[in-house]
């Protein structure tokens, strides 16, 4: 592996690293405004939530690694301890990449990026209208972390407003990501879009599983499940009998097809007709594997842990 001494490699080869593989960041698209009542905007992907009693944003107008200044953001905000926090969606990532520009401390960056300002409730910094979902944030507290270029500023945020608009909302009352469409920020010039395939779901562990260390080896040695899979795997509360492994088995109707089905059925994702086929082939263990396999990705665990139980035996 390569191996890095931060103090040694500098800042640049430091920050080089980290936004690389500390990523897709999230965005927040700050508006702030001056003591003289300029309006400032400028994106931020060092950027989290923290807490929700109280709502709590925390992102960091870092410092300039090549001359130590800080960003208008940063100073509006310590005049005014206000600012307006923005989500960043894909239909306004070049508009927000062009706020990003150094204009001068006297610009409006509203008309500049092309952004339409409107009136918030609680704070005078102005709200991004084309931007979904909006916090208006009081400042708690700003964190040096350094003084030093490329040093962060941590600038810890209460939410005391949210204006969400309801065409991202679904059906349950909650935000829909698809629908939301968020951009994340990778390393160079790289981000991420938040939408179609890159978002998938994971449900969290139900209860306490037997663990990946009660996993047979087996399993644990398989040339075919990965790590995720054997993660899934550990996940199931009790590890099936051979009474329950038999009971199932027996319980497949075996539908005498052969190789040329059984593919077309794992292209399909169909684990059921996968078992079904390579049961009346001749119980390969690998085409038992592969079956336990597309189980494991249609999250049927217990169904994949008795194929693999049943699969040690064939």
């Amino acid at each position: 592996m390569l191996t890095i001494d931060p103090k040694e490699a500098g800042n640049k080869e430091s920050f080089k690293y980290l936004v690389g593989a500390v990523g897709p960041r999230p965005i927040a698209f700050v508006s702030t405004i001056s003591e003289d009542g300029i309006n400032n905007l400028s994106p931020f992907s060092f950027f989290n939530c923290f807490g929700s009693n109280p709502p709590v944003l925390a992102f960091s107008p870092s410092r300039r690694g090549r001359d130590n200044t800080v960003k208008d953001t940063y100073n509006n905000l310590l005049a005014t301890k206000e600012c307006v926090i923005h989500v960043v969606t894909y239909s306004i990532v070049e508009q927000m990449n062009l706020s990003s520009t150094e204009f001068p401390s006297d610009v409006d960056e509203f008309p500049k990026s092309g952004f339409t300002p409107l009136d918030s409730d609680l704070v005078k910094a102005k709200r991004v209208k084309e931007s979904p979902v909006h916090f208006e944030c009081k400042l708690m507290q700003m964190v040096e972390l350094g003084g030093q270029a490329g040093s962060g500023n941590l600038a810890i945020c209460e939410v005391v407003k949210i204006h969400i608009n309801e065409a991202v909302i679904n059906e349950k009352g909650g935000i829909d990501p698809f629908k939301l469409d968020l951009v994340g920020r990778n390393g160079g010039n790289w981000y991420t879009r938040a939408n179609g395939e890159a978002l998938f779901e994971l449900p969290k562990p139900d209860g306490i599983g037997v663990g990946y260390d009660s996993l047979p080896d087996f399993i644990k040695n398989s040339k075919i499940l990965t790590g995720n899979n054997l993660g899934s795997l550990s996940l199931i509360h009790e590890i099936p009998s051979d009474f329950d492994v038999n009971s199932f088995i027996n319980a497949i109707e075996k539908n005498g097809q052969g190789m040329v089905e059984f593919n077309i059925y794992e292209d399909d994702l169909d684990h059921e007709n996968m078992l079904a086929t390579a049961l009346s082939i001749n119980e390969n263990y690998s085409l038992l594997e592969r079956t336990a396999k597309i189980a494991i990705e249609n999250n049927e665990r217990e169904f994949a842990w008795k194929t693999l139980l049943y699969s040690s035996k064939a």
